[in-house]
């Protein structure tokens, strides 16, 4: 059955039009309150059942955050308010305090205009397809509101950001610091921008921040993992060893050396993987997504580990990784899994592995990426009309055979729909960039053509 609302990151659209809208929200939240927290069976002991509400710095935040908890109250679950935090302290929240399920108010590296809601349960993972059908399916169901006595309360959970750092300042090896080292940190106006800068200075590093004044308004405008010039213009301007990009909700991540160079999460899994080589000895394999760069399962494959692609969305990855019983994937925009660490992708302990692997070995990125020459990709994003049904358009298909005939084994074709926006990608990885390019323009205005 396919889903009607979740997409591959929660629930996800503009504010002010459906889903995401007051009403909706406060139906969500009282569905998933009586699927994820299991009000009725809670009730049926006596007690109440929990729920953590974490957010980003939209200014729809507010709204959304008292919709959601009037929902979670009219079904029997008592909620707890964290505020602006990013999305995977939620998710370790969640399971540090043994609660029913956590929730984040947040549309990740989307402009200020878009919110959403994703939803971890109660051991900080993010819900597997049948959950999200079973609480589509309950918002299908009248909404009713519990008795009086049996309401959920809220409260605020004073020192939810205080008790992240500590977690993710764990992270790091107990035997290193980052004394010395002069970080960039843009934490992109986002939920972590009051969180990232402390870790790391609490490590040692002394950091420089950008992106860290959020009005509401924003939120990954100009700054953070999605718009990383500022991050690089920033590092040779304070003349830097590293900076440090995250996300609006922190989840990801993207890191710039000393000299300006941009590596994303393609080349971040590649340098974790040799790092726990060195230190835990060979493992088998690691996840990337459709999307991983031909160059990076190459290198891999050349130090005997396999990488299994995944569907693009972290969710994917992980289930991938789960199957395969292994820690390591990525996605090349930066959502890094590292699952010996924590149950979902936290650009800030990302960042922390990253760097605890530059100390370890004693050389730099661009030293441990020696050899790893990233084939050229292109990605359009072609808008489509409600309903377009490309996959079955026969110019289409004609654009993308040819493309192929002409790489053979030196590229790839890839189209996909977008899980969080209304847009098809055209991705074309290719030996040359002009190849790529040509490739992807060609094929990308073909799909707009068909698919208007």
């Amino acid at each position: 059955m396919a889903r009607r609302y979740f997409g591959t990151d929660g629930i996800r659209g503009k504010v002010g039009e459906a889903p995401i809208t007051p009403d909706f929200v406060l139906r969500l939240g009282y569905a998933a309150g009586k699927v994820l927290a299991g009000a009725d069976q809670w009730a049926q002991r006596g007690t109440r059942p929990t729920v953590l509400i974490g957010k980003d710095t939209r200014v729809s935040g507010y709204m959304l955050e008292a919709a959601l908890e009037s929902g979670f109250s009219a079904a029997g679950v008592d909620v707890m308010l964290a505020g602006p935090i990013p999305t995977p302290g939620v998710a370790y929240l969640t399971r540090a305090l043994r609660l029913a399920a956590g929730v984040v108010i947040s549309a990740s590296h989307n402009p200020y205009y878009d919110n959403g809601i994703k939803f971890f349960s109660a051991d900080g993972n993010k819900l597997p397809d049948d959950v999200e059908l079973q609480i589509e399916a309950q918002l299908d169901e009248p909404m009713s509101c519990a008795p009086s006595e049996l309401l959920g309360k809220a409260r605020r959970l004073d020192d939810a950001r205080g008790r992240y750092i500590e977690f993710c300042k764990s992270t790091f090896p107990a035997s290193f610091d980052l004394h010395g080292l002069k970080l960039v940190v843009d934490c992109a106006h986002g939920a972590a921008y009051d969180v990232a800068p402390q870790v790391f200075h609490e490590l040692g590093a002394e950091v420089v921040t950008i992106g860290v004044s959020p009005n509401g308004f924003n939120i990954n405008d100009g700054v953070g993992a999605t718009a990383p010039d500022a991050l690089v213009k920033a590092v040779r301007e304070h003349q830097a060893h590293m900076g440090i990009a995250l996300d609006g909700d922190a989840d990801r991540l993207q890191i710039v050396d000393a000299s300006g160079r941009l590596y994303n999460g393609d080349e971040l899994l590649y340098v974790l993987v040799n790092d726990r080589i060195a230190t835990d000895g060979k493992i088998d394999g690691a996840v990337g997504t459709l999307m991983t760069n031909m160059a990076v399962e190459v290198a891999l494959k050349k130090g005997g580990v396999q990488l299994v692609r995944a569907a693009v969305g972290d969710r994917y990855v992980l289930e991938k990784l789960r199957e395969n019983n292994w820690v390591l994937g990525a996605e090349g925009s930066g959502h890094i899994l590292s699952l010996d660490r924590h149950s979902t992708g936290d650009g800030i302990v990302s960042a922390l592995l990253v760097l605890a692997a530059v100390k370890r070995s004693g050389r730099t990125l661009a030293e441990l990426l020696e050899g790893v020459s990233l084939f050229p990709q292109k990605l359009i994003n072609v808008r489509m009309s409600p309903g377009a049904d490309w996959k079955s358009s026969d110019a289409i298909k004609r654009a993308i055979a040819e493309a192929e005939r002409e790489l053979e084994s030196k590229g790839r074709v890839l189209i996909r729909p977008s899980g969080t926006e209304p847009v098809l990608r055209v991705m074309v990885e290719a030996a040359s960039q002009t190849d790529a390019i040509r490739h992807a323009e060609t094929i990308a205005k073909v799909v707009k053509d068909a698919t208007a």
